[in-house]
């Protein structure tokens, strides 16, 4: 079976050559002219690899690949850009990059990098996604499930994955509602910040042992949400 693509250009021409050549290599590619559409077809979709663009329509190519990384963090994602400073290099593979590809680039440059990246990816896709303990409880994103310090199973949806996984990968840190909103929510979803509310007090009735102190759920005063496992 053809490995699928999808390849995120806002670039007629670039794009048409790339996928020209790509298909001639035997991948199956699908396109996606923006981020919005980037996203839409990787929710609604199956794909082994993301060629992406960083200067995009609506939703550019960084915020794409954070959004994506807090649903898998397995699939090979390359960045093709014209943005060649060190900091937009370093900042591509801090967030989840596997390749960086500076525009312009020779073909079968790129078309080595995807064969390599794909062959690298495959041990990746069968170990699954890391699993995080804190306080007693567990929680596995693979499964949408968490195993409480009360000896509960919980079912968790796509949504509070996505949130704890933003959350307690930034362990520490203070996550502000409108980057909560942008990347778990999308640009076209527009709730109330008291959603979030509720998802955090939700998460202090599953894991914490008395939520109304909490330890690891915190809110801070109009900015935003921060998680601490100790």
């Amino acid at each position: 079976m053809s490995k699928r693509i999808l390849l995120v250009e806002d670039e007629e021409q670039l794009l048409q050559v790339v996928k020209l050549n790509l298909e001639l290599d035997g991948y199956h590619v699908v396109t996606a002219v923006d981020g919005r559409e980037a996203l839409e077809r990787f929710h609604s979709e199956r794909f082994d690899m993301i060629l992406l663009d960083v200067m995009l329509p609506h939703t550019d190519g960084f915020a794409v690949c954070k959004a994506i990384r807090l649903e898998n963090r397995s699939i090979p994602i390359l960045f093709l850009t014209a943005k060649n400073s060190a900091q937009d290099r370093v900042m591509g593979l801090k967030i989840g990059g596997d390749d960086y590809l500076v525009k312009p680039f020779d073909l079968q440059e790129l078309l080595l990098r995807v064969t390599r990246l794909l062959e690298r990816s495959q041990p990746a896709n069968k170990i699954g996604q890391s699993d995080i303990s804190f306080g007693g409880n567990v929680i596995y994103f693979e499964k949408h499930q968490a195993y409480t310090h009360k000896q509960e199973v919980i079912e968790l949806s796509k949504k509070e994955s996505m949130l704890l996984r933003l959350l307690t990968e930034r362990e520490g840190e203070t996550v502000s509602r409108e980057e909560i909103l942008d990347l778990v929510w999308g640009v076209d979803v527009y709730p109330s910040t008291r959603t979030i509310d509720n998802f955090i007090l939700g998460f202090r009735k599953y894991f914490e042992h008395n939520p109304k102190e909490p330890k690891h759920f915190h809110s801070v005063r109009s900015v935003g949400y921060k998680f601490v496992s100790g």
